[in-house]
């Protein structure tokens, strides 16, 4: 019997001038770009998140403009992940949760959160990270460092039902991992960080080496190429190969 996996893809971001004419049609509005991103993906990695912390408001607005399958990943604020490095942060953490919780609701997916890569392995920050986390959340954790790249640290994050990210990025391992069954992975851009773009060969490997994965059961691609046209480009091209 053939397994049924749904892979989700999109963008890291909707708003993006170097999208228009290629993606957003020359005479759309700004302010109708998420209603027109949405009615061609069904997913979306919000990013801004990382440098404004959100409130309910601000996520419900976005929820109002989605279509009822939608889901959105949402990135935590880099105050709680590269200021406090989680130290010290029980009070933001919990602010943040709750604004997901209440602003995307059913919508909201997986909740990511993405640690600079001058933090190293060490199995006390491993379990501070967990320990920071709200369990019942589809948790993502992005590592920036390759010494994080060990079964001990899937098999722990794992434990606690918590994702880890696979990436695409130059410095970086870029097989993808399947520690939950939740796949998430994001494409940043090799050689060329945030510019790169992939051909179809690339992305027909991608697609294989998740649907591989034996316990699986849903996967996000997230396109993170996005400081050109590259992003979109080959999110549109990935969202083809799925169909």
């Amino acid at each position: 019997m053939k397994r049924s996996i749904e892979i989700k893809a999109g963008c890291s971001g909707y708003y993006n001038r170097h999208w228009k004419k290629i993606f957003y049609p020359q005479e759309l509005p700004q302010s109708k770009w998420l209603d027109y991103y949405a009615s061609r993906f069904n997913t979306l990695e919000l990013n801004n998140t990382f440098y404004k912390f959100p409130t309910a408001k601000s996520l419900n607005n976005w929820y109002k403009k989605c279509p009822d399958d939608f889901v959105f990943a949402v990135k935590a604020p880099k105050l709680i992940t590269h200021f406090k490095k989680f130290n010290d942060c029980e009070k933001e953490i919990g602010e943040f949760y709750l604004a997901c919780e209440d602003g995307l609701m059913e919508k909201l997916g997986c909740v990511l959160f993405q640690l600079p890569p001058q933090i190293q392995y060490s199995e006390e920050k491993l379990e501070q990270i967990i320990g920071c986390l709200k369990p019942g959340f589809k948790n993502v954790i992005e590592f920036r460092h390759k010494s994080w790249w060990t079964k001990k640290v899937y098999d722990t994050l794992a434990k606690n039902k918590v994702t880890f990210c696979s990436v695409s990025h130059p410095s970086l391992p870029a097989t993808v991992i399947a520690n939950t069954a939740t796949v998430y992975v994001r494409i940043h851009g090799v050689p060329k960080m945030f510019y790169s773009d992939y051909n179809e060969a690339d992305q027909q490997k991608l697609k294989a080496a998740i649907l591989k994965k034996p316990k699986i059961k849903e996967a996000f691609v997230f396109f993170n190429n996005t400081a050109g046209d590259a992003g979109i480009l080959n999110a549109m091209q990935f969202q083809k190969l799925l169909k």
